[in-house]
């Protein structure tokens, strides 16, 4: 691997320095000093909105949607379009996604207890005035998230927890998910700690683990009936990607996988700087612990060019995408081909510079397909709605 391309480490404070000051020094100290480091011409609230661009992977006819299929394949995603967070609208196309993929009535149960996982990275220093919501920017929407759970109790869910591993604590009340859960009865609950157990669980990989043969994990995470993957249509500059799939790296609290006590990082998980090939595999390692039964992806309005505001080419952008698949590695490779890029592309190229392509690696331990030739698209076709994302640099 010593011939792949360097990651560059001069962005204005790269999230491994972030998190490590986090850490040191507490969120209000931070703000300020990430506020006097932001480049010249800050985010504004004003984003690029895309038209339908040529993308640099073209998908195979393959690929085009199944709109009223006869017979489920086994393997089938669907597209949908928002061009905003309106509940009613979220509603009403999860229905449709929901059904157009032989909804999920094989999964969820009169009486099940789902869990679901959101993207919540990162940490509320990021807001103020001026600034797009971090929810319209990096971190999973809650209306997304709020729509999702009125359907599963409509299925007959008895019991929704939502949950992540937050490195800012107070994530769940600034960021809106206090006041969507409330009134749809859902707990929320930090990974990172182990309540309501007094320690954590272990979970096992399984006999195909390549770096971890189990986690230490908030045991609730073994209540779940379903588990649920609700990621946010990004870039990474390591994983390349992070869609359903490296949201799940949020189940590992950070104090039991870092390096040091110092750090607000998962820091254990990462390896070469230069070209990684352990991040990928421990991603896999946690999807083989805990199965995601459901994966959705908000793409709605997102940001391209990085994973969170300590990337410097961050820049707000609305795709008006949603994605949805019973197979995470499918829903993965769905948005990767709408964001301009081949989900099957080797580790070295692009969106996959700087490690393994875990959507590859994943679907050779068999957790789903990330061959668009595999799947049945349900929408419109993925070469009508591509908008070309700007890598992480």
């Amino acid at each position: 691997m010593s011939n792949q391309p360097e990651r560059p480490e001069n962005h204005f404070i790269n999230r491994r320095r972030f998190l490590k000051l986090l850490g040191l020094s507490g969120i209000t100290w931070l703000a300020a000093s990430c506020q006097k480091s932001h480049p010249a011409t800050p985010l504004t609230s004003t984003p690029r909105t895309p038209t339908a661009l040529t993308p640099s992977f073209t998908p195979s006819a393959t690929a085009s949607p199944t709109k009223t299929p006869t017979a489920l394949p086994t393997t089938m995603a669907a597209i949908g379009q928002a061009d905003s967070y309106e509940p009613n609208l979220l509603r009403s196309e999860l229905e449709r996604m929901v059904g157009a993929i032989g909804g999920l009535g094989g999964r969820i149960k009169p009486g099940s207890r789902v869990g679901i996982k959101v993207n919540l990275t990162g940490g509320t220093w990021w807001d103020a005035s001026g600034k797009p919501p971090a929810t319209e920017l990096f971190a999973t929407h809650p209306a997304v998230v709020g729509a999702l759970c009125g359907l599963l109790l409509d299925l007959g869910a008895a019991k929704l927890t939502i949950v992540d591993g937050l490195g800012d604590e107070t994530s769940f009340l600034k960021w809106g998910y206090a006041d969507m859960a409330k009134p749809l009865g859902a707990k929320l609950i930090d990974l990172c700690q182990p309540d309501p157990y007094a320690d954590f669980k272990s979970f096992p990989v399984g006999p195909a683990s390549s770096i971890y043969d189990h986690f230490q994990l908030n045991g609730v995470l073994d209540e779940f009936d379903v588990f649920i993957s609700v990621g946010k249509m990004k870039c990474h500059s390591i994983a390349g990607v992070t869609l359903s799939l490296k949201n799940l790296i949020g189940l590992a609290p950070i104090s039991r996988y870092r390096n040091s006590p110092d750090e607000n990082d998962r820091s254990a998980l990462h390896g070469n700087a230069q070209f990684d090939t352990r991040l990928p595999r421990v991603i896999v390692d946690l999807n083989r612990a805990r199965r995601v039964d459901f994966a959705l992806i908000d793409g709605i309005i997102t940001a391209e060019g990085g994973a969170g505001p300590w990337d410097a080419g961050l820049t707000q952008i609305r795709p008006g995408l949603l994605v949805a698949s019973k197979d995470p590695v499918a829903a993965d490779a769905v948005a990767a081909a709408l964001m301009g890029f081949d989900p099957a592309a080797k580790g070295g190229t692009e969106p996959f510079l700087h490690a393994d392509n875990h959507l590859a690696l994943a679907h050779a331990s068999n957790l789903g397909t990330n061959q668009l030739s595999e799947i049945s698209i349900a929408g419109r076709a993925i070469r009508e709605l591509t908008v070309r994302f700007a890598p992480a640099s």
